[in-house]
């Protein structure tokens, strides 16, 4: 625990855009559910950008509809315009829970077709707060 803590501090010292008191928060409880201490933005950025099976064939990866450049919008395969990932360009994004989960929940099933790991949301949020 003690070294999540400095973890959380050190990144919103590096990045001061991820500093919010509700991020941290949800990092705090993907980390406990994940039993780690920290997670890594190049997992998270290789996830995110990666190719994978199991989902959706028209959704193969979180660049399917959120573009590779998280700092740009993306579109959903309706058209549907999806405002930027990262927390430079949307610094309440990552903020709520519930939303946190929902959408987790939904993009993961359709690009992995199942749910993502703590570790996984953990690593793929880290690398958005730094972007």
């Amino acid at each position: 625990m003690k070294n999540l803590c400095a973890a959380l501090m050190l990144l919103a010292t590096a990045y001061p855009a991820a500093a919010d008191p509700a991020r941290d928060a949800i990092l705090k409880n993907l980390a406990n559910q994940a039993s780690v201490s920290s997670f890594s933005a190049a997992a998270g950025k290789a996830f995110f950008q990666g190719t994978h099976q199991g989902g959706k064939p028209e959704s193969p990866s979180c660049t399917s509809c959120h573009t590779k450049n998280p700092t740009k919008q993306g579109r959903t395969r309706i058209g549907k315009i999806i405002e930027p990932m990262a927390v430079s360009v949307m610094p309440s994004r990552f903020t709520d829970p519930e939303k946190v989960d929902k959408w987790f929940r939904r993009n993961c099933n359709s690009v992995l077709g199942r749910e993502c790991s703590a570790n996984e949301k953990g690593d793929i949020l880290i690398y958005l707060m730094t972007q």
